[in-house]
């Protein structure tokens, strides 16, 4: 059996924690009602401080919404009845490594830019069922309805 110095474990864990901090894309800021992280089909209630990966399903219910805001600063806001899925999120300022992509199939969604829109414009993407906003400015709002209300 190996006998490790308690400094090198030290060491080990502080590793782990950072890889696992750094795959951390945002967190819930606030959630009320039926707010929920789904990520790998495990449905987690939100509330402030929940982390936001990358690939991860945003859900409300009929009275609820959530708050998150991401590494870079950027804040989306979701409504009632919203999914939003969290396509990609890259932010390594120093690599130049920036993007940020999310898709709303219903619902609503506030969007303020952070800094990845302020240093890389076209690296922020939200696709909708009908198209693909382009983030150019600081903010907006989408609002995806059913088809059968059109």
């Amino acid at each position: 059996m190996w006998k490790l110095p308690v400094f090198a474990l030290i060491g080990l864990s502080y590793v782990g924690f950072a890889v696992a901090q750094e795959s951390v894309s945002g967190y819930v800021k606030t959630a009320q009602a039926d707010a929920f992280v789904v990520v790998a089909g495990k449905e987690t209630v939100a509330e402030p401080g929940t982390p936001v990966h990358q690939g991860a399903l945003l859900k409300t219910g009929k009275s609820g919404s959530l708050g998150i805001m991401f590494q870079d600063n950027t804040r989306i806001s979701i409504g009632p009845d919203t999914e939003v899925v969290i396509d990609d999120y890259l932010y390594a300022p120093a690599k130049g490594d920036l993007k940020l992509g999310a898709s709303i199939t219903k619902g609503t969604l506030h969007y303020v830019s952070g800094v990845i829109a302020k240093l890389k414009p076209e690296a922020v993407s939200v696709k909708t069922p009908t198209g693909t906003i382009g983030v150019r400015g600081t903010r907006f709002v989408a609002k995806v309805e059913p088809e059968n209300i059109r």
